[in-house]
């Protein structure tokens, strides 16, 4: 196994935990529910956060299908079950939702809930790259490197390995230390000239904001 591969496994375990009980922070349509949902889920009580979150996502709620994938990927107050994770990724991934779209790329990355399928989980991971969700951008920089799901692309590979570790806040410092080792071992592989395409394309990427 390469030490890209290591790096990669590495921090995909040290993070899946933080991942599936991630809950979103961002404003609901109905703040109400949503924050009685929120501090319940945070204290442990599933059933309450569940009932809530689940009124939210039947109406159209992106944030509450995300935390509602979460509660079923993870197996909080309910069984785990990864095809109604998925489900309601799908959902909340369909309205733009970055962390609903790297969940589901993860998902099809490992064959959970679905058969394993790298080109889904590289068309995911890429959606929630382009919304700078760093752990996407980390996934698809691997992706790249081995040519899993897209080409081979080491100019690209070094671009998301860079981008990733800017992304990553400083609470992350273990990950964003990752994605600079990871960036760096691609580089061994690469000409200054590809190194220097990779940091134009890191510079001039732009966020793209949820559609």
């Amino acid at each position: 196994m390469s030490n890209v591969s290591k790096l990669r496994w590495r921090l995909l375990y040290a993070t899946l935990t933080a991942l599936f009980l991630a809950v979103a922070m961002l404003e609901a349509a109905n703040a109400g529910p949503f924050d009685v949902a929120l501090a319940a889920a945070e204290q442990g009580d599933y059933v309450t956060a569940l009932r809530l979150w689940r009124s939210l996502a039947e109406q159209g709620d992106a944030d509450a299908q995300y935390n509602l994938g979460v509660m079923y990927g993870n197996g909080d107050g309910v069984p785990r079950d990864y095809a109604e994770a998925m489900k309601w990724h799908r959902k909340a991934a369909d309205q733009g939702n970055g962390n609903a779209q790297f969940n589901l790329g993860f998902m099809y990355d490992l064959g959970r809930g679905m058969p394993q399928s790298y080109i889904d989980a590289a068309k995911w991971y890429s959606l929630a790259a382009n919304q700078g969700v760093a752990i996407a951008q980390f996934k698809l920089g691997v992706m790249y490197h081995h040519g899993q799901g897209v080409p081979q692309d080491y100019v690209r590979a070094h671009m998301w390995f860079s981008l990733a570790a800017l992304q990553f806040p400083a609470s992350e410092m273990e990950n964003r230390d990752e994605a600079v080792k990871a960036r760096d071992f691609v580089a061994s592989k690469m000409t200054s000239a590809e190194i220097a395409e990779a940091q134009k394309l890191a510079r001039e990427w732009k966020l793209q904001p949820e559609k």
